[in-house]
């Protein structure tokens, strides 16, 4: 298996090899907020959300017990000065998930490839965020939270390890790092015990929505106090991320026009793809009106330039039927299953794309847009919407069907960025649509890369 893996990296580019030994450059020094946690296992974290929320393990109960979480709005903070402050080390929490020491546990997160399932690593980072937040919220003398504490964004997952291996234990850890009116930003690492030492695996950044019993209505949050100079570091680094979400979504292409760099990147590939070769008649021999007509012929014709795909050849689709064996505390389908969904979906895309096992690099700007209820119809659509050298960046959109009014709603739209063992071919816009598709493709790796 060793040598196998080596003569994989050597074919990657260096810059993934640098990742790989470096560790995540985007975090700073982090502060020991350990203080002698005891590890949750990670089995164990989706029993201690129910018992907090108050939620039924029987489906056929969730609407009563639904019912009984209307009588906790007494409980809700009227302005969040009137809630204690937070210290970082107040949500500090840490997750083992035994491979190595537990083997009855690895079929669940086993692969084809004898590694383990990134998408199942979602779920787990998911589910740990809203613990830690519930962490950071609670109140000594409340038996059950009034909150209803929900997945807002993946603002990021960085990875620094191409292959996670199934037999060595894992561990998560995580805090609240930056505090907002109701918001919460969590960051959270994932480490692999190797020859004793945990290394370092992926850091993630969740954002975190905390609303009222019903999950209607934002509600307050505790405020949060760092401590140290390093935990300044960190919440200051928590109000650029905020401050570079904004940014992004304003200038996102629904909302504005494309720069003048990026029109003269669809321009080129336009002029790239098209057919201009005329049969018959020399232009001198052609009347205005038929050069006329030649001109606009040129214009539809297009042709696809060498080792390239169109971007409508570049997408793959799926069709999930949501169960009640899926939802979350708040009977909605629980947001970690649709990560690892689109997930799946997106590294087949990037597979029957490149020809070859692809490896994730990174995970960005996940938004919630809207829960799905149990029973909906999910639909997802992968696209390979840009590609450079060895790496293939991959949107997968989600929406929900209703299969009686033929409506359809989007609920979450993701981004990954692949690498491929092999170099890939270029993928080409022909529409005007799929021009917005790649340069947003664009924006996302190149933000990526600046990261890592």
């Amino acid at each position: 298996m060793l040598p196998t893996r080596l003569c994989i990296m050597r074919k990657l580019p260096s810059v993934l090899a640098r990742t790989l030994t470096s560790g995540t450059s985007a975090s700073p020094g982090l502060p020991d907020l350990s203080e002698g946690q005891s590890p949750i296992h990670v089995n164990n974290v989706r029993s201690k959300l129910r018992d907090i929320v108050g939620a039924s393990t029987n489906w056929r109960d969730h609407v009563q017990a639904m019912q009984e979480r209307k009588a906790l709005h007494t409980l809700l903070a009227k302005r969040q000065e009137d809630l204690p402050p937070r210290r970082m080390k107040d949500s500090y929490l840490e997750v083992i998930l035994p491979l190595g020491s537990q083997p009855e546990i690895r079929e669940k997160y086993l692969n084809v490839h004898n590694s383990v399932r990134f998408g199942r690593i979602l779920e787990d980072l998911d589910s740990l965020g809203v613990l830690i937040c519930y962490t950071h919220t609670k109140q000594e003398k409340q038996q059950r939270s009034p909150l209803s504490i929900v997945t807002a964004l993946v603002d990021k997952i960085n990875l620094c390890q191409k292959i996670i291996q199934p037999d060595c234990d894992i561990k998560f850890t995580g805090n609240v790092s930056w505090v907002g009116k109701t918001s919460m930003e969590v960051r959270m690492h994932m480490l692999q015990l190797h020859d004793g030492d945990y290394s370092p695996v992926l850091d993630a950044t969740f954002v975190m929505v905390a609303r009222d019993p019903e999950n209607k209505r934002p509600a307050f949050v505790n405020p949060l106090i760092p401590e140290s100079p390093e935990e300044e570091e960190i919440f200051k680094q928590g109000e650029l991320n905020k401050s570079k979400r904004i940014e992004f979504s304003t200038a996102s292409l629904l909302k504005m026009a494309p720069t003048a760099e990026e029109r003269n990147i669809v321009h080129d590939i336009f002029l790239n793809t098209l057919d201009t070769r005329q049969e018959g008649r020399g232009e001198g021999e052609l009347t205005s009106c038929e050069r006329e007509n030649c001109l606009l012929m040129s214009f539809r014709s297009r042709k696809l330039p060498p080792n390239s795909v169109w971007m409508e050849d570049a997408k793959l689709k799926g069709l999930q039927i949501c169960h009640p064996e899926e939802r979350n505390i708040f009977n909605r389908i629980f947001g970690g299953f649709l990560m690892r969904k689109a997930f799946e979906l997106g590294w087949a895309t990037a597979c029957s794309y490149g020809g070859s096992r692809p490896f994730i690099v990174s995970v960005d700007d996940i938004m919630f847009q809207k829960p799905v209820e149990v029973g909906s119809l999910l639909l997802l659509s992968g696209q390979v919407c840009y590609t450079e050298k060895n790496y293939i960046q991959i949107r997968v959109h989600s929406e929900v069907y209703n299969a009686n009014t033929r409506e359809h709603h989007t609920t979450n739209i993701f981004h990954f960025t692949f690498i491929s063992e092999n170099e890939v071919p270029q993928v080409v816009p022909k529409t005007y649509g799929e021009s917005m598709l790649y340069l947003d493709g664009k924006r996302h790796f190149t933000a990526v890369m600046k990261e890592i």
